[in-house]
């Protein structure tokens, strides 16, 4: 009997990966296409340049089919997932009638503004590549996170009319709406003829990129949390019911249809300042890694492990990208000494991702009284053996590592392979799809230190520079800019 394969479509903020897999989740081969640089001319401006996103899938796509060897007869279904909180004005033909805007826009954080007539279409990202890949005008529901008219109990549109007027979005506006692990169309010539996938062949829904990795990295249990490491850095676990006001954590529709996750407070900009450091150091950084025959972020982490835990004070609030409510924060680093470089820096942002995400995870966890026993890391991040040790020694839990750890490829193809019936569910699908690499467990000597670290020292951090910070954006903005900047955020 002939292996059959599965594409799964991973669309981030820097690239979309494509990724073919078997239906044991063994990769097969793997495609990239890179994204532009966004146009950002201002601090509330994020877009993607040109058609951006279609053309790096299919980038990644020929890429993909220029090195798959097998039978094109034996693909029997892409699954679609890419990044969530965007938006995309679509023509009524489907065609972008403006740049698609990132969830890094402050725009994406308002209603819609009916601003250019050309626009007959508002839609996620997801949405727009489902319509260039299939013709079709439908999407997952599981990608309309934030600022969309959306009834999480009925998984679909709101009917309530003072809904739409709040997020002023007309209901003809919208696509059709579809649960994961539903076709949404069949690729078609163009589409083929753009990317090498086969023609005609199933496309299905996924969910939004950060539950879709969860899935992708086995998240089934009430006992696990993920930690995906991104541009945006998410905090995952199992959920239930839909909660009543939550304040430290909000529930999310998950890849398995009419199940929930609950997410915690992540990190915006959190592996995107990992990179931001490794730019910065530039050449000097390569060379030296090239003389020892490593690349950058193999010499990074060898000399950021023999930096002892916790830096000797060293420091990093990681705000390089605020929230529209906290327009005066920045990032900071505070604790130098004469004797740091480069190295300290770099464990020093490790570790204050890991201890942020404690305490976002201890806020959630008290309030939902639900606590996890392992922690599961997804992401490239998570190909640092010193990171996974950082994140067990803070958390004080086992910290899994998956074989597949770019899990959201994984993930669309586990609801490709539920949703067409080749699996007769999501449990036996993980079960078979979802293998464990490795487990690092923490050190008890590095954890009390940790731990002593975060609760009498950097929990309380902002608490005191964001004084200091709201004092110098009065300075340089001004008291009524950031009174402004607030109210705007707080009316919308």
């Amino acid at each position: 009997m002939s292996t059959k394969y599965i594409i799964g479509i991973d669309g981030g903020s820097q690239s979309t990966k494509v990724v073919m897999y078997d239906l044991d989740g063994n990769v097969v081969c793997e495609g990239k296409g890179l994204l532009q640089p966004m146009y950002t001319p201002d601090a509330d401006t994020a877009e993607h340049p040109d058609d951006d996103l279609w053309t790096s899938l299919c980038a990644a796509g020929q890429n993909l089919m220029s090195q798959f060897t097998g039978r094109k007869e034996d693909i029997v279904g892409i699954g679609l997932g890419s990044i969530r909180c965007c938006r995309a004005l679509l023509k009524a033909d489907g065609t972008p009638a403006a740049p698609l805007i990132s969830w890094q826009d402050a725009r994406v954080t308002r209603p819609y503004e009916h601003a250019n007539d050309e626009v007959a279409w508002v839609t996620s990202f997801s949405g727009y590549l489902s319509h260039r890949l299939t013709g079709e005008f439908k999407d997952n529901i599981a990608n309309y996170f934030g600022q969309w008219p959306v009834d999480y109990k009925t998984w679909t549109w709101s009917d309530d009319a003072e809904v739409f007027r709040k997020f002023n979005i007309p209901r003809h506006m919208l696509f059709d709406v579809q649960m994961p692990g539903t076709v949404l169309g069949h690729i078609t010539g163009d589409a083929a003829r753009a990317t090498g996938f086969p023609q005609g062949l199933p496309v299905v829904c996924t969910t939004s990129d950060k539950p879709v990795e969860a899935l992708g990295a086995g998240l089934l249990d009430d006992e696990t949390a993920v930690i995906s490491l991104g541009t945006y850095i998410a905090l995952m676990m199992n959920g239930k019911t839909l909660p009543n006001n939550p304040t430290s954590y909000w529930p999310i529709m998950s890849s398995i249809p009419e199940t929930l996750l609950y997410e915690g407070y992540g990190i915006r900009k959190g592996m995107w300042t990992v990179s931001w450091l490794r730019d910065m150091l530039g050449d000097s950084l390569i060379q030296d890694a090239r003389a020892r025959g490593l690349s950058a972020e193999d010499l990074l982490n060898e000399k950021a492990a023999r930096v002892p835990p916790g830096c000797d004070g060293l420091m990093t609030v990681l705000d390089w990208l605020t929230n529209p409510w906290e327009p005066f924060k920045r990032g900071i680093m505070l604790g130098f000494t004469s004797n740091m470089d480069y190295a300290w820096i770099y464990r020093s942002i490790l570790e204050s991702i890991a201890l942020t995400l404690k305490n976002n995870y201890d806020n959630m966890c008290n309030e939902m009284n639900q606590f996890a026993r392992q922690v599961i890391i997804t992401g490239g991040g998570s190909n640092s053996d010193l990171f996974m040790q950082i994140f067990a020694d803070v958390f004080n839990l086992p910290v899994r590592r998956n074989e597949v750890n770019g899990c959201a490829s994984l993930g669309a193809a586990i609801n490709t392979a539920v949703g067409l019936g080749l699996y007769p569910s999501y449990e036996k699908a993980v079960e078979k799809m979802v293998r464990i690499k490795d487990v690092f467990l923490p050190v008890a000597e590095n954890a009390s230190r940790y731990e002593a670290m975060n609760k009498g020292i950097f929990r309380e951090l902002t608490s005191y520079t964001d004084v200091i910070l709201k004092k110098s954006y009065g300075v340089f903005h001004g008291e009524r800019e950031q009174v402004n900047a607030i109210q705007s955020w707080s009316n919308a």
